[in-house]
């Protein structure tokens, strides 16, 4: 496949992805991988299980440093920064597990993640103890998600679809420009899928780009603007939802062959 046709075709993209590739050992997870995602919109990344799509998550984040290729955010090569240093150049993720703190409610949860830790915190703690830092954007992110009703209840007592939007909260709070989904719908029912869509597409016109994987064909097709199919760890189809859904490729890779789970889906 041309190396153009795995990209989207956008004037000034928010992130680019040239050639990347992730190894671990001898195990190649991502194969040459070209992409973009343009501000202002919602790219899908899909797959079947041991496609590769969580070890491309963790190369675009810093969490797992790239063989080769190059990863340019705001036209900025950033393939070698780790994770806190691209969070704060305003590229955010979310993890498959719902990473919670079970002993603080859910506002507390997201000014945990609103506050970026650096050197001068307990300076400017000593002298300025009872600052309210990240309460604006505590109170953004409730408000985009819907889930200001929510902000005293602890963990425990919210549903699985509620840590969902919690677990994307505490991405948002860092108030990104690009936040990296990997499996926010995982364990939805029907009913929450729909719900948790319709939260998705709004964050577009509040300024946060996303590049969202998932396993609910449904969601990325109903909410993504553009849509990336990876196979063994290449990319087969780009287009839109239309395209993806008729491409002879995408219905072998997901029907044509039986696959076991792989850690680096």
């Amino acid at each position: 496949m041309p190396e153009s046709q795995g990209a989207a075709t956008v004037p000034d993209p928010l992130l680019e992805v040239h050639g990347l590739r992730v190894t671990y050992g001898g195990v190649v997870a991502v194969d040459n991988a070209t992409l973009a995602v343009e501000s202002g919109t919602i790219v899908g990344l899909i797959g079947p299980n041991g496609a590769g799509k969580t070890s491309m998550i963790d190369a675009l984040t810093g969490y797992h440093r790239p063989t080769s290729g190059q990863i340019r955010f705001h036209g900025n090569d950033v393939s070698r920064l780790k994770a806190d240093r691209l969070s704060r150049r305003g590229l955010a993720r979310t993890f498959q597990s719902v990473e919670l703190f079970d002993d603080l409610t859910v506002e507390e949860n997201l000014l945990v993640a609103a506050e970026p830790v650096g050197f001068w915190d307990p300076f400017r703690d000593m002298f300025l103890p009872h600052r309210a830092r990240g309460a604006a954007a505590v109170a953004w992110t409730t408000e985009l998600l819907g889930i200001g009703h929510l902000s005293d209840r602890m963990p425990a007592d919210l549903s699985h679809g509620q840590r969902k939007l919690v677990g994307v909260g505490r991405a948002l709070a860092q108030r990104p420009q690009l936040v990296l989904m990997d499996e926010p719908a995982a364990g939805l029912d029907s009913d929450e899928s729909v719900a948790f869509g319709a939260q998705m597409r709004a964050l577009p016109a509040a300024g946060v780009s996303v590049l969202l994987v998932d396993h609910d064909m449904g969601l990325v097709l109903s909410v993504c603007d553009h849509v990336i199919v990876l196979d063994f760890g290449r990319i087969i189809a780009a287009g839109s939802p239309h395209q993806i859904r008729n491409d002879p490729a995408v219905i072998e890779a997901y029907l044509g062959s039986s696959r076991t789970d792989d850690s680096h889906g």
